[in-house]
């Protein structure tokens, strides 16, 4: 395969991950907003953009950090080349650059999907209509997802589409675990309250595991079963151990298609194993931002090892 055209398959996924975890954080943080008042509203919109970080363009162009004016910006704005808009036109602009390494139905999909949003997000969002725009994302990021699984061979472009997926899909989840220990919780004097409770309840919705985690703990909503869910638990899809264990084996599946393990194979391998040989109190020993921020730049630099050893041409 061609490095320009494994670049466009791992970015794709990469910018609909991407877009889908966008709409969740912003689906969270207006769940959140709605129950406090307007100085504390505004705090957690900006905590919103911090995580995506966005907060210098957004600055550059806002003064205030009013809901309508953080979901206009993050969802349509032509001065936020991250929009989700902007993310949907790039990985429609990548399947059609590589319409031949894609099934029709994956085409069908990821174009139809940027038309709706096109249309839907033509004019700005009205606060009343958030919930519609947000669920169409997901919906048609979902709808990208089920038809390349549905319809793709298990070959390279699989495998590259999957890699792209969880390196995304891993940065995402550390982003916004450590935005909520460091912006989202105003003050250690919280810690414990119904406020910090309420907070990491809004970690779990930005990743929708609240149900899930709600049914393995039997309600129970405390810092640290919550981080071992999000960071350690590999029976939810959206923790770092479930990315890993993905991450690791489709870059298997490409080693042994390509007839040798490089240095991204390396990485991930000692990234996995050093994932599943911590434990949640050793996390907090360490330091969780710590921990994050090292997660964060090791991700970074499993995705960097991925462009060269395939050698991506944008």
């Amino acid at each position: 395969m061609l490095g320009r055209t494994a670049n466009d398959i791992f970015w794709m996924f990469r910018y609909l991950e991407r877009a889908e975890n966008t709409a969740r954080l912003l689906d969270a943080g207006h769940r959140m907003a709605l129950t406090r008042g307007r100085d504390a509203a505004s705090a957690e919109w900006k905590s919103v953009v911090s995580t995506l970080g966005l907060r210098a363009s957004y600055e550059a162009v806002r003064g205030d950090y009013s809901g309508a004016h953080v979901c206009d910006f993050v969802l349509r704005s032509k001065s936020n080349p991250e929009s989700v808009l902007r993310m949907f036109e790039c990985a429609r602009v990548n399947a059609r650059r590589c319409r031949s390494a894609i099934t029709g139905e994956v085409w069908e999909a990821i174009n139809e999907g940027w038309m709706t949003l096109r249309d839907l997000l033509a004019r700005q969002v009205r606060e009343s209509n958030l919930g519609t725009a947000l669920s169409a994302i997901r919906r048609e990021s979902t709808l990208a997802r089920g038809a390349t699984h549905g319809s793709m061979l298990r070959d390279e472009v699989y495998s590259f589409a999957r890699a792209g997926t969880f390196v995304e899909r891993a940065d995402n989840t550390a982003r916004i675990l450590d935005i909520k220990y460091y912006v989202l919780l105003p003050s250690l004097s919280y810690v414990g309250t119904a406020l910090d409770t309420g907070q990491w309840d809004n970690v779990l919705r930005s990743l929708s595991g609240e149900r899930a985690y709600r049914w393995l703990n039997a309600g129970r909503m405390d810092a640290r079963s919550i981080a071992n869910f999000v960071i350690l638990d590999a029976r939810f899809p959206r923790s770092l151990a479930f990315c890993y264990a993905a991450l690791r084996e489709n870059l298997g599946v490409l080693a042994r298609l390509h007839g040798h393990e490089g240095e991204a194979n390396t990485l991930i391998r000692d990234a996995h194993q050093r994932l599943a040989g911590t434990n949640v109190e050793t996390i907090f020993e360490q330091g969780l931002h710590e921990f994050l921020l090292g997660f964060i730049a090791s991700n970074q630099g499993i995705s960097d090892a991925i462009a060269r050893e395939y050698r991506f041409v944008a």
